[in-house]
């Protein structure tokens, strides 16, 4: 870890336009939204694979669709993989972003970091999360399945760049995050959306497996078009949840640094602390906390953070 000094709290560069802005973070959503769409839908075919391995499809549809069976099944399939991944959120970070966790401070930096968020955690009436430091570009990240016992982690290249105030308020931000209940609100927003690929494509599945084995026995179980027709939905539909997903992250953001001004008993120093991310390169953070970072978006309807100039707006309205 490149350890903090005293010069990492100087002003840095001016704030550069909105173009050289939208130009740092287009590659960096490109790749989260790849990222962030492909896993949710690999976790609805994973699970499908398996449904269909222990013989859980020739049971939906023995005797003509269950649409409650169905029902059922697609609340098992959509919470499942959402609630799993809310569990293991915390390690997967840690493992996945090289986070290196700040159990004992070796330097006045490391203590004063751990001293802030406990200070906030304070104030916002939750549990100590760990802390912890990664190595990379300017981000940062809360995660956690619960209130209590949650985790907040910043990027060197944060704290390279940023002022002593500007670092706060970002991790009031995230504080905020954990506050609020995001994790778990996000996990729940996925779960419903997963159940409604799951259950839409297979009713779909079904209707066209129907149409192409007209007079044929259905004892053997649903055909060829019933998965072939599952899967494909299940990819198009997993992107139109994804679009759904993302924008309430976008909502929850705003929520985030309303709560990150009130943390810090003003709006000005969130506000500097988002001008300066319009003037640094962001990096990119793992799919699992993705959601959870600091990052800003160019407004696309992937974009699971809104752009930076319209966060800065909403503060400075407030």
């Amino acid at each position: 870890m490149c350890q903090a000094r005293a010069a990492r709290w100087a002003p840095g560069p001016k704030i550069s336009s909105f173009a050289a802005s939208s130009r740092f973070h287009f590659n960096d959503i490109m790749k989260r939204i790849a990222l962030f769409v492909l896993t949710n839908l690999l976790v609805v075919v994973v699970l499908g694979v398996v449904a269909s391995v222990l013989g859980l499809n020739r049971f939906l549809t023995a005797n003509g669709l269950d649409l409650t069976a169905l029902l059922g099944f697609a609340l098992i399939m959509g919470f499942g993989g959402a609630i799993i991944s809310l569990l293991i959120s915390k390690p997967m970070a840690k493992f996945s972003a090289g986070v290196r966790i700040i159990n004992q401070p070796s330097n006045a930096d490391e203590a004063w970091i751990v001293e802030t968020v406990r200070k906030l955690a304070d104030q916002a009436g939750i549990g100590m999360p760990e802390v912890g430091i990664f190595e990379g570009a300017p981000n940062a990240f809360a995660t956690g399945a619960f209130r209590n016992s949650a985790l907040v982690a910043v990027s060197t290249g944060l704290l390279q760049g940023m002022t002593h105030e500007e670092i706060e308020a970002v991790i009031a931000h995230e504080v905020a995050h954990v506050a609020n209940g995001d994790m778990v609100t996000m996990t729940l927003i996925q779960g419903v959306m997963n159940t409604f690929v799951v259950f839409l494509s297979r009713v779909v599945g079904y209707a066209v497996d129907s149409f192409l084995r007209k007079g044929e026995a259905r004892s053997a179980g649903p055909g060829i078009g019933y998965f072939v027709t599952t899967i494909v939905l299940d990819i198009i539909l997993g992107f139109a949840a994804a679009i759904v997903v993302a924008w309430f992250s976008r909502q929850r953001e705003y929520r985030a640094d309303a709560g990150a001004a009130q943390l810090m008993h003003r709006k000005q120093p969130m506000i500097n602390a988002l001008a300066r991310l319009g003037s640094m390169q962001s990096g990119e953070l793992p799919k699992s906390v993705a959601a959870f970072g600091i990052t800003g978006g160019i407004g696309q309807l992937f974009a699971t953070h809104p752009p930076l100039e319209d966060r800065i707006a909403a503060l400075q309205k407030a």
